[in-house]
């Protein structure tokens, strides 16, 4: 299958998708478009390009972390006077279940991380973090070399090992 990523427009067929995770599946239907218009995020789909289908979505907005959360691996490289390291979101990523089990996710993984880095030429971001859903994403994030954030749940991948994977 041919597959397209593009920003969510009402044209897409929002009402036909669902990924089986009821919070993910409603944010979709019924906060997507307005959190697109409010600048709250941006929200991406990947459609067949034959069928215009909708396989998968991922949202991407700007963030922060608090210093404390940097692993100290990490955080030597970091000044001391940030308080707060701008960083990029991933806040939602979900693939439709007729799509689940062909690498989809990987597909809209490595499609916002490279949004993320494009972005990051313009915008300071130190680092992409999702927050993930259940034990499930945190071990798809893990597989792909996000690290865990003491205290927080949440994950990151610095923009420094971002950089070497489009490099």
């Amino acid at each position: 299958m041919n597959y397209l990523t593009e920003p969510l427009d009402p044209k897409h067929d929002r009402g036909n998708f669902s990924c089986g995770k009821e919070l993910l599946d409603n944010y979709f239907w019924t906060q997507a478009k307005q959190d697109v218009k409010r600048k709250l995020s941006a929200c991406f789909v990947l459609i067949e390009k034959e069928t215009t289908r909708i396989s998968g979505y991922y949202t991407l907005s700007s963030n922060s972390i608090s210093n404390n959360l940097i692993p100290e691996s990490f955080k030597k490289r970091l000044p001391n006077s940030y308080y707060s390291i701008p960083t990029i979101l991933i806040g939602r990523l979900a693939v439709g279940k007729d799509f689940q089990g062909k690498g989809i996710g990987k597909l809209l993984l490595i499609d916002s991380l490279k949004r993320c880095f494009d972005s990051s030429t313009s915008i300071g971001a130190f680092a992409v973090i999702v927050d993930p859903i259940d034990k499930d994403a945190e071990r798809f994030y893990s597989k792909y070399g996000f690290v865990k954030l003491v205290d927080s749940g949440k994950m990151f991948l610095p923009m420094k090992t971002i950089e070497e994977l489009f490099a």
